[in-house]
Order: C-alpha cells, then structure tokens, then sequence
C-alpha cells in the first residue's frame, strides 16, 4: 500500500465518516488515493434510535444493519479499505490492544494525512476521545522503538472534520475543500444510513453553506471560480511549504 498515495480516516461510528468527510474521501479516490477508513464501532447504542424503536429489535441486529449500511456508503464512496474494529459504542472505551491495532494500521496504511474528529465534544465523548486516542497512536506511530522492524509514520497532518454543533466544539475551520465533482457520490453515500435518515438534508445543507465559504475566501465575486458543495476542516499542525 505504501507505493500509493494514501489516507487514513478513524470514525467513531458506522456514520461519521460519511457525514462529515464523505467527500473528501470520494475526491481522493478519484485523484488515486488509497483510502482507508477504521470504523471503530457501528453506533449501535447510541446513533440507531430509529431502528431500536422497531418490535423485537436486538443489538446484533442493529450492529448488522448499521455494518451493511457503512460497507454500502463505502463502496459509493470508492473507499479502498473499510476496517471495523467493532468496539461498542456510548461509551466508545480504547484497549491498549485497541490502541495498538491503530497504530499498526498507521503504519500499513502511511497516510498523506489523517482525518478525525473535533478534540472537544460535550454532546458525544466517543468523538473527542477517538481524536485523542488518533493523536497518541500517531505519537506512537512515529516512535522507533515501538514494535521496531516496522515502518515508523511520517508526520502526516491530521484534519478534523466538522461536528454536529460547531459554535459548541471550538471547532474552527482552516481548510474548505470544493466536494461539487463528487456530490453525487457523498449524498449517494449519504442515504445509504438509512438508520438516521433525519440527517441527510441536514448535512446537504451543511455541505452547501461550507461551499459558500469557499467561493467567498476563494475570490467570491471578484474572481472566486463557483462552488456548490464543500467541507470544512481544522488542521492541527504546522503546515510546511516552499512559498506563499
């Protein structure tokens, strides 16, 4: 995998990569990425209200649904590799076991950069430790002695993807990619989480609002080329570069 251009995307929940980061995934795969997504769990407890309040309703049905539902979003998103680690969710809890796998996958996998969550989320602890737990598996990633023989881990720059209420994350948003080429791709992806059909309008007009950003710190009407669908993302490190 190493020979390709890759990227590495750790959701929390059978949903989030999609919602959040959709995309960005579908654009890379068409620019040749190898994408690979870790869906840490499948949002069986917390993010599947609507299947719950089905009769006669079980976790490993959920867990069953909510699996098929992400491997279809993958496909329709060109996803490369779609690994569930199958942790349970609501509370998301990491094993050093758990810990290690990721960072084996970090280092398969040699991303060009990494995708998360926002470090900070009152309303959803799973995604704020899952950010966490990403930037001390990368820490390790990149340390020698760590399971020496294998490749260490660059330093890839990892984006965090828009949360659900961004005014209450102290999220803020650095880097607006235009998604338009490959809408069609994310709202197919979209509707394929049928257990939380409540939020495919809700992120379509999120993904139109960041497009209006684009276009207005792109030129806007002094020059800005058009922009219909867009996501946003914060950036945590440095990044570096030869000119301006």
């Amino acid at each position: 995998m190493t020979d390709a251009k890759t990227a590495l995307v750790i959701s929390a929940h059978a949903a989030d990569f999609v919602w959040r980061c959709g995309g960005a995934i579908a654009l890379h795969s068409e620019q040749g990425y190898r994408v690979t997504v870790v869906c840490l769990s499948f949002g069986e407890r917390g993010e599947s209200a609507k299947l719950w309040k089905q009769p006669g309703m079980t976790l490993q049905k959920v867990k069953d649904v909510r699996k098929a539902e992400a491997e279809r979003a993958a496909e329709a998103l060109g996803v490369h590799d779609l690994i569930a680690f199958d942790m349970g969710d609501y509370p998301l809890e990491f094993t050093r076991d758990a810990k290690d796998r990721l960072v084996d996958v970090m280092r398969a996998v040699q991303p060009s950069f990494l995708l998360s969550h926002s470090q900070y989320d009152p309303y959803n602890t799973d995604h704020m430790l899952t950010t966490q737990v990403v930037l001390e598996c990368r820490s390790t990633a990149q340390a020698w002695g760590h399971n020496p023989g294998q490749k260490v881990l660059g330093a890839p720059q990892l984006y965090l993807f828009e949360p659900h209420q961004t005014e209450q994350m102290g999220w803020k948003p650095d880097t607006f990619l235009d998604i338009t080429p490959v809408w069609s791709k994310k709202r197919a992806a979209i509707e394929c989480m049928e257990g939380q059909e409540h939020l495919w309008d809700f992120y379509t007009r999120v993904a139109q609002n960041r497009a209006n950003h684009f276009t207005r710190n792109s030129g806007g009407q002094s020059g800005g080329r058009d922009c219909k669908y867009a996501e946003g993302f914060q950036s945590i490190f440095p990044r570096t570069v030869d000119e301006l």
